[in-house]
């Protein structure tokens, strides 16, 4: 038995998908896309879901009833989609269709269409794989896209493709780095004609952050560099890399979606980064000018700012960045200082002498400091 398509099978006949199947009537359903392509390349069942339907996504929404353990995310029945939440799965829906282009990056024009046609308007032929969602029957796949995995190779299903859609060409670089394919010779051409520029800024943010998202990241930017899709130079991506390496460790946290933020930044190339260079290019001789110097940058351009080579920057997170007084205003105004800038002024020359290790003691010390360098400013 093919082992491969025995654990396709398994794992969409284990999804916990019974009142769809049920609410489905005499219409059919395939599994379709990255679940597909997933599981027949070892990566593991993904918790997003395809499911194309030859029939009336609305109407199914609509059958599967209040009653249903099924959450109804979004409907769209202009378009025949929906999305649903089902036991902790991201389930979309979507009626089976053809495609066509208006003209290069435009939004599709869509109409219904059988299973073929539907695999058919599809990016790359890894992708272009079904199977039924009962879990019985045969793998389609009629652009040879299991061959393909295990050949390594990225293709186009047309000549056309990333003409018609130019974001498919950031999909290819999130392909290709996360399953290591290469594009055949057709797709490479394509990837080397695209412009990006064609597509909404939304439209390319939004396929970007998603790649941005990915372990392979720093690769599939590299990806997109070597075939001039973005020009992002070794400068930007020895910073992507440098990036990867810190953001799993100690002060930031393991947090993906700071990674990802870093990442973006590094892309867009704009004031932000400008600014992580310029913290990054600092050399402060206390604490107290550390934590001057970082005030007001976000989390992402200290992350790069570290990154790019400020050696402080970690310190300033775990050390300095959360360093408080025991007292505030109130204890200053009890003493007798008048509202106004001189409470700020002492609470603050304060601080920074507790961060630069010349104020010890507990809260008497700390009012007493507080208190002299506050009636100096008045």
């Amino acid at each position: 038995m093919d082992a491969g398509l025995h654990q396709l099978r398994a794992a969409i006949a284990g999804l916990p998908l019974q009142p769809l199947r049920d609410a489905l009537g005499d219409a059919d359903a395939w599994v379709v896309g990255g679940f597909v392509r997933d599981v027949l390349a070892g990566s593991g069942a993904p918790a997003d879901i395809d499911i194309a339907v030859d029939g009336d996504v609305d109407g199914l929404v609509e059958r599967l009833g209040a009653e249903a353990p099924v959450a109804v995310d979004a409907r769209h029945a202009r378009f025949g989609t929906a999305t649903l939440g089902v036991d902790g799965l991201n389930v979309d829906l979507a009626r089976t269709r053809a495609e066509t282009y208006a003209h290069p990056g435009a939004l599709p024009d869509v109409e219904p269409a059988g299973i073929e046609a539907d695999l058919a308007r599809r990016d790359f032929s890894v992708n272009a794989m079904a199977m039924s969602l009962d879990g019985e029957g045969e793998l389609l796949d009629p652009f040879d896209g299991r061959g393909d995995l295990g050949r390594s190779t990225l293709r186009v299903l047309h000549e056309r493709s990333i003409a018609d859609d130019p974001t498919r060409a950031i999909r290819a670089a999130r392909y290709a780095s996360r399953f290591h394919l290469d594009p055949d010779a057709g797709t490479s051409a394509q990837l080397r004609a695209c412009e990006l520029a064609t597509v909404s800024a939304d439209r390319r943010h939004a396929e970007l952050a998603r790649l941005a998202a990915e372990v392979t990241a720093p690769a599939g930017f590299g990806l997109l560099d070597e075939w001039g899709v973005l020009d992002i130079g070794d400068r930007r991506l020895e910073l992507l890399e440098a990036i990867d390496g810190l953001a799993s460790e100690s002060p930031w946290g393991d947090d993906a979606e700071l990674r990802t933020r870093a990442i973006m930044l590094v892309v867009a190339g704009d004031e932000a980064l400008g600014r992580a260079l310029t913290l990054a290019g600092m050399a402060p001789e206390r604490p107290s000018e550390a934590v001057r110097l970082a005030r007001g940058h976000g989390a992402e351009e200290l992350l790069v700012a570290a990154a790019a080579g400020g050696a402080w920057v970690p310190d300033y997170i775990e050390r300095w960045r959360e360093q408080r007084l025991l007292i505030d205003g109130d204890d200053l105004i009890a003493a007798g200082i008048p509202r106004g800038p001189a409470i700020g002024a002492g609470l603050q020359g304060a601080l920074e002498r507790k961060l630069d290790g010349a104020l010890t003691g507990g809260r008497e010390a700390e009012l007493e400091l507080a208190v002299e360098l506050a009636r100096r400013s008045i």
